[in-house]
């Protein structure tokens, strides 16, 4: 595959991110880096964390009272808000980490690339959007008994491409930017979540300890 940067930029294809990132994610990556702003990287992010929050309605029962198109709205009005906070942290992680391996992109690269990650989400906004609407109890009540509507195992497939997807071109983004092998990419994403797990796991671990502990005074 050619390199996007090897090609003079007078000759370089004009891609659109939002079909390029499906089978050429780092193409799509590099045009980012080199050819939009943060805010496009910020528009991008707008539309598709609204199908990552919708996908995150499963069996919450955060809001049991509002109607269905409120929690719609909900969705859309606070998309940026978590894609921004979202991308950020992940941007930030994979360039500290990146510099374990020599990588040369900057958190400006990282914020911009791994917006496209976002992208596949979009997929989903109509299928939440029609599961919300036809059958919102079977969505949010994670103590739902009863006939699941069509729209059940179609949406939970999708999700599941969707999210393997989406790390598959947070790899391509990391290795991209940091101009570094895919496998130096994955462990630059790999490592820290590793780590998060263990340190999530004994802050757990102690406080449980500590209610059991208070549990017998």
């Amino acid at each position: 595959m050619e390199n996007y940067t090897e090609t003079p930029k007078e000759e370089r294809p004009k891609l659109n991110p939002f079909l390029a990132v499906w089978m050429h994610p780092k193409q799509a990556a590099r045009y980012m880096i080199n050819e939009k702003s943060i805010g496009f990287a910020i528009l991008v992010l707008s539309i598709g964390y609204i199908g990552s929050l919708m996908s995150g309605l499963i069996d919450s029962e955060l809001f049991p009272n509002l109607s269905p198109w409120i929690l719609a709205l909900l969705c859309v009005i606070f998309a940026p808000i978590a894609g921004i906070i979202g991308t950020a942290f992940s941007a930030l992680i994979s360039w500290l980490f990146g510099k374990l391996f020599k990588g040369t992109g900057t958190y400006s690269d990282l914020f911009k690339g791994l917006s496209l990650t976002a992208i596949p989400f979009i997929v989903l906004i109509p299928l939440y959007l029609i599961w919300l609407i036809t059958s919102p109890d079977s969505l949010l009540d994670p103590n739902f008994i009863g006939s699941l509507p069509w729209i059940f195992w179609p949406t939970i497939l999708v999700t599941i491409v969707v999210s393997i997807w989406s790390f598959v071109i947070s790899v391509g983004v990391v290795a991209e930017a940091h101009q570094i092998s895919n496998w130096m990419a994955f462990f630059t994403i790999f490592i820290p979540g590793i780590i998060l797990f263990v340190v999530l796991f004994v802050l757990f671990f102690i406080i449980l300890i500590g209610i059991i502990g208070v549990g017998m005074i």
